[in-house]
């Protein structure tokens, strides 16, 4: 199954968000799931350009100096560690993380608000997931 991913691009002038198609083998059936399966198709496609390397010989285009400059910091995107990720410890991570409501998930314009919630994905649905940023300061 198919479903469609809206993630903020950088290199776009005019769409900074543009959904990116992720497959899901088995479907998924609750949050846990959607999440898990979400986390390891990125650690799997992270690990896969570990193992290959990225040539960055080729210099960076003027639009992509502007687009990073843009968001504060301009640079090659090389991974200096280059050791791949552990899948398991991701997954963890991001269920936890969930559960602190440091981001949020929401399937089409529904937002889904229990791991253990069954959902009911469709072919092409869209998934969104937004990032909450602490503000720092002081309550008065």
């Amino acid at each position: 199954m198919i479903l469609k991913i809206n993630l903020k691009q950088i290199g776009r002038r005019k769409q900074r968000i543009a959904p990116v198609d992720f497959e899901y083998h088995p479907v998924p059936e609750t949050v846990r799931e959607l999440i898990a399966q979400t986390v390891i198709n990125c650690v799997d496609s992270y690990n896969e350009r570990v193992r290959k390397g990225e040539d960055h010989t080729k210099p960076l285009s003027e639009e992509q100096i502007t687009d990073l400059a843009d968001i504060g910091k301009i640079a090659f995107g090389i991974n200096y560690g280059g050791r791949e990720q552990a899948a398991d410890k991701a997954v963890d991570n991001a269920l936890q993380s969930f559960e602190d409501g440091l981001y949020r998930v929401f399937l089409n314009d529904d937002e889904l608000e229990r791991l253990d919630e069954e959902i009911d994905v469709k072919e092409n649905d869209t998934l969104t997931f937004i990032r909450l940023t602490m503000l720092a300061g002081r309550m008065w």
